[in-house]
């Protein structure tokens, strides 16, 4: 069983399928890719599924003959290039992080910078922006985050997983971004939190949509999914969440699959993969630095994988009863 796609997913990906294969399951080979190729290799059914962090709408998935379901969380955060200062240690709000991937900011040591750190002496260095050159779920998350705290982003630039920047200098991945990132003095780029922590990369604390500064990590992560509302859809925007201690810049990555019946088996592997991941897949969540989904949007997705087998099996009665 192969897929490919989403680099926040991949190494949650990886160490279930090392663990699934050790439990007697099958052979799973996961590429990241990024989460546009994912996309573009599951609809031309050389992958059996997509890993990515930008859900299809129904139209989308229609269109493409898809189906999706979300299978973790994930945070996405600011990592900088700045001698001398902690991780976890400079404040950032939206509205400043919008200003210096504008290019309105181009100093450390800008006024709006300073403001927010009294208690740091925040050098002149020049801001070297980093950014994604590949189509990405990350950027995705990360540029509508941006699109909710900045007007002037949302007008100019918009989301979206490949976007065209106003600035800066694009990595392929995220070990793309954080290579350029360590390079540059200066830097600021965007990363998932798992690669942060593995790699030990500086990250800043943020202001949330409620005033409070938050550090990044399960704590804050999970106090913006209890946030979300997950009542009419299994894909609902968690940025920018309103809870007191919510990090602001958190998304769901999902898996894309072709479901309908092609003799292969492999829709019923994938799935069978997943709900052996969502049964015993806790620990390595926890210990990779994402965030379960709530066991209510586990029982939906199971449900929902039911409707899709009866649906494809109906399908496939029917086209078999108009070919006689």
């Amino acid at each position: 069983m192969t897929g490919a796609g989403s680099t926040l997913a991949a190494p949650l990906y990886a160490r279930w399928a090392a663990e699934y294969r050790q439990s007697g399951g099958g052979k799973v080979i996961y590429r990241a890719t990024g989460s546009s190729e994912g996309l573009k290799q599951v609809i031309a059914h050389e992958v059996d599924f997509a890993g990515s962090d930008a859900p299809l709408t129904e139209d989308e998935l229609n269109h493409h003959g898809l189906q999706q379901f979300p299978t973790a969380i994930g945070g996405v955060v600011p990592v900088v290039n700045l001698p001398g200062i902690k991780a976890g240690q400079v404040i950032l709000t939206g509205e400043v992080l919008g200003d210096i991937f504008l290019g309105k900011i181009q100093y450390w040591d800008d006024p709006a910078i300073v403001r927010l750190n009294p208690q740091i002496k925040m050098p002149d260095t020049p801001i070297a922006v980093v950014r994604r050159q590949d189509g990405s779920g990350t950027t995705l998350i990360w540029t509508h985050y941006l699109s909710q705290v900045s007007p002037e982003w949302k007008s100019r630039v918009g989301e979206g997983t490949s976007v065209h920047w106003p600035l800066g200098i694009g990595g392929k991945g995220n070990e793309g971004v954080a290579t350029y990132v360590g390079y540059l003095p200066g830097a600021i780029g965007y990363v998932a939190w798992d690669f942060t922590k593995q790699n030990h990369l500086t990250y800043v604390a943020m202001t949330n949509f409620a005033g409070a500064v938050v550090q990044p990590g399960p704590s804050s992560f999970n106090a913006a999914v209890a946030s979300a509302n997950w009542t009419n859809s299994l894909a609902p925007a968690l940025t920018n969440q309103p809870d007191h201690n919510a990090w602001p810049v958190i998304g769901a990555t999902y898996v894309l699959l072709h479901v309908a019946p092609d003799g292969s088996g492999h829709a019923d592997a994938t799935l069978k993969f997943f709900d052996w991941a969502f049964a015993h897949g806790a620990a390595a969540i926890q210990t990779l630095d994402y965030v379960s989904l709530p066991q209510a949007v586990v029982a939906r997705i199971r449900a929902q994988w039911t409707q899709w087998s009866e649906a494809a099996r109906s399908d496939q009665m029917h086209k078999a009863v108009a070919a006689k």
